[in-house]
């Protein structure tokens, strides 16, 4: 074994970490007899030669050494090394795309192409390993063979006499997952693995794809008991149909899934005192939380489906498949617009279970609905009343913060929740996140200023202020406390140098929201305008912030439009955007800065042309020119979406603001928003915690403007 690895001069290749000297030693711990050389070994190859799926030209000379080591059965623990061959072969070389060779990153491409053609030219090793006796290689064969070997047919053909005897379930699942990758790869046999999956889903009438050759028909008794083909496997051909053929699945595949869980559940225990089917069907069988995955991403935007599929998962009696049916539920919320409230009120009901890693799941997902969390309100309430000991969340390392629970009543509105923050507010440390909850508290929250005022009395001027009185100046400018005058005036003016911009920024806004209540602040904010004019420098974000809120407290247009005008013309995007936000609530005021707002409009940065465009619009009240690069920005960008659309929908207030005129073409890109399934914020592999609400928040004002805009 490991003939010619001598002869390679590892110290000139280079992994994640550098010189790969170290590599013999590893491939070497890789065959040992020692468990636990065998795993620290595995652990290193991922660590540097494959670190974070990279591959190297330390990653492209073990290839051939793997594929010795894969292939000897004197080799214990061989899965892991399929498993680890296929990370590093497991690029897709069926693209069009060649590799330029003046491209930055040509070289990363070039050895993921080199990985991919090295392991697959030596695919040949796993055929022989599906009939392992080691249930870890067998298990990790099949998806190998799927995703590397040059015969897809051969492989389909292997699968399948391998299903008709394997006896592991897990294995079994595994040759189905290789059989949906095949489909996926390989169009020509997309027809064929198809049927096959239908016939072991055992579903009856399934629709065939298009192209598809006529499927076999379904046994007597529908979704009913196979005796062929047991429920985890039926259920594993489900979910690799609704992966590569979602259009095969019938109308009715909720009720046969549920009916496959609750016959999983329904299986006695194992010989000899196992654990019960509902343990084994849950985390004791973690497969069950995977195909239900796999199923969910296929039904896509079937929402009714997918919310009734969840709610079964939600009644199941194993704490652990409800743990996985939350955070499921959870993407589905973050990705899809739908009717939630039966679903929402069931993961409500999980705070009461004794389990509490399921009861803190519950309580997180709640948290990112806001106000779609209000079917959970009154479970989060009793949950809140009955444990202060989740009040707060306290960290080995950083500052303490809300409860999940609390932090959710309170941004579901829920006036429940002021006592508990009351309370909180009494504590020597106050959770530094309590401030942040309170703008969706509304009026409720008003009876916290006196306390949240109290606190910034006492806060010390000194370099911890901004994290200390953070938190405080954004509950009361939330609450809009104008009482508080007194004590945000004591910050601005006795703020420490250290993060002293940031600090001022916080008493800026808070001024802003006072509004003319905060009267006594003109001195210090004239003060400040006049010193950043002093400086010489274009006045950047600080120097427009400044501006926009001497405007909202005295609202004399001379005394803020040369900073705001010169901020326009500035290098700095964000002073550029800031500022004309500010002009765009002085309407008539600020025309005399339409000719800068103008030249914005052609800026590069698509934020900073939909910033000028809606305070162009505000300013001077001409749809048309505003619109043109709105309607552009509102396809091209979605996330601009939500301050547009509060524009669609402002009307004349008690203030006088200005009711939006008529943009030609908006009913109809109005209606279109309204119209999508998908949330117009979501992505694939990502989200933020404010996704949902921002998302509602669109759907609510594109209603407002259609429900107000003039007929005529």
């Amino acid at each position: 074994m490991f003939g010619g690895m001598d002869e390679v001069d590892w110290a000139a290749l280079e992994h994640a970490y550098g010189p790969a000297d170290d590599v013999p030693e590893l491939l070497r711990g890789l065959a040992s007899e020692d468990p636990a050389e065998r795993e620290a070994a595995l652990d290193g190859m991922y660590g540097a030669v494959h670190h974070q799926g990279d591959v190297y030209d330390a990653t492209l000379a073990c290839i051939p050494f793997l594929l010795e080591l894969a292939a000897d059965p004197e080799v214990q623990d061989r899965g892991g090394i399929v498993e680890l061959l296929t990370s590093i072969g497991g690029i897709d070389l069926d693209g069009d795309d060649e590799l330029d060779p003046d491209a930055e990153d040509f070289e990363y491409a070039a050895n993921y192409a080199m990985a991919a053609s090295a392991v697959t030219a030596g695919a040949d090793v796993f055929l022989a390993l599906v009939d392992s006796d080691d249930r870890g290689v067998r298990l990790t064969a099949p998806l190998a063979l799927a995703a590397l070997h040059g015969e897809p047919e051969l492989v389909l053909g292997l699968l399948r006499e391998r299903l008709k005897i394997e006896q592991d379930p897990e294995v079994r699942f595994a040759c189905v997952e290789a059989a949906g990758r095949i489909a996926l790869r390989h169009g020509a046999l997309a027809a064929e693995v198809v049927e096959w999956l239908v016939e072991l889903a055992h579903m009856p009438c399934a629709p065939r794809p298009t192209g598809a050759p006529p499927a076999r028909p379904a046994a007597p008794g529908g979704w009913g008991t196979h005796a062929a083909y047991d429920a985890g496997l039926r259920l594993s051909a489900l979910a690799q149909l609704a992966r590569c053929a979602p259009q095969s699945l019938p109308p009715d595949v909720v009720p046969g899934v549920t009916g496959l869980l609750r016959e999983l559940r329904a299986r006695p225990a194992a010989p000899g005192g196992g654990a019960p089917a509902a343990g084994r069907g849950g985390r004791g069988a973690p497969w069950t939380g995977d195909l239900l995955r796999t199923l969910h991403s296929g039904l896509g935007d079937r929402v009714a489906d997918r919310t009734a599929l969840l709610a079964d998962q939600l009644s199941s009696p194993d704490p652990g498949q409800r743990i996985d049916a939350v955070r499921m539920s959870s993407g589905l919320l973050r990705t899809w617009r739908g009717e939630y409230g039966g679903l929402v009120g069931l993961i409500g009901e999980q705070l009461a279970d004794k389990e509490p890693r399921l009861a803190d799941a519950a309580a997180v997902a709640l948290g990112e609905l806001f106000g779609l969390a209000a079917p959970a309100a009154d479970a989060l309430a009793d949950f809140v009343t009955a444990d202060p000991g989740c009040w707060v969340q306290e960290w080995a390392s950083g500052p303490r913060m809300l409860g999940s629970a609390v932090a959710a009543l309170a941004r579901a509105g829920d006036a429940r929740a002021v006592p508990v923050l009351a309370r909180m507010l009494e504590l020597p440390e106050a959770p530094q996140d309590l401030g942040y909850v309170l703008d969706h508290l509304g009026p409720a929250a008003a009876p916290l200023a006196p306390a949240l005022r109290g606190r910034l009395a006492e806060t010390e001027l000194d370099d911890r202020l901004y994290d200390v009185a953070g938190p405080l100046l954004y509950g009361l400018t939330a609450l809009r406390a104008s009482e508080a005058v007194p004590e945000v005036l004591r910050i601005l003016r006795g703020a420490p140098e250290y993060r002293r911009e940031w600090v001022v920024e916080l008493v800026l806004r808070a001024l802003a929201a006072f509004g003319p209540a905060a009267g006594e602040a003109i001195p210090d904010l004239r003060a400040l305008l006049a010193r950043a004019a002093r400086s010489g420098r274009p006045p950047g974000a600080f120097g427009a912030k400044a501006a926009a809120a001497l405007w909202a407290v005295e609202g004399e247009a001379g005394a803020v439009l040369p900073t705001l005008r010169a901020a326009l013309a500035s290098a700095d995007s964000g002073a550029r955007r800031s500022a004309a936000g500010v002009l765009g609530t002085m309407g008539l005021a600020a025309r005399p800065a339409v000719p800068e707002l103008r030249l914005l409009l052609r800026s590069a940065d698509p934020w900073t042309r939909v910033d000028a465009a809606l305070a162009l619009w505000r300013v001077t009240g001409a749809a048309e020119t505003a619109w043109r690069v709105l309607a552009q920005s509102w396809a091209a960008v979605p996330f601009t979406r939500v301050p547009i659309a509060e524009r669609l929908a402002e009307r004349t207030g008690a203030a006088g603001r200005p009711t939006a005129e008529r943009a030609e073409g908006a009913e109809r890109v109005l209606r279109a928003e309204l119209s999508r399934a998908r949330r117009h914020n979501a992505i694939d592999g990502g989200y933020g915690s404010h996704d949902i609400v921002r998302d509602e928040r669109l759907l609510a004002l594109c209603r407002r403007a259609l429900t107000e805009r003039p007929t005529a």
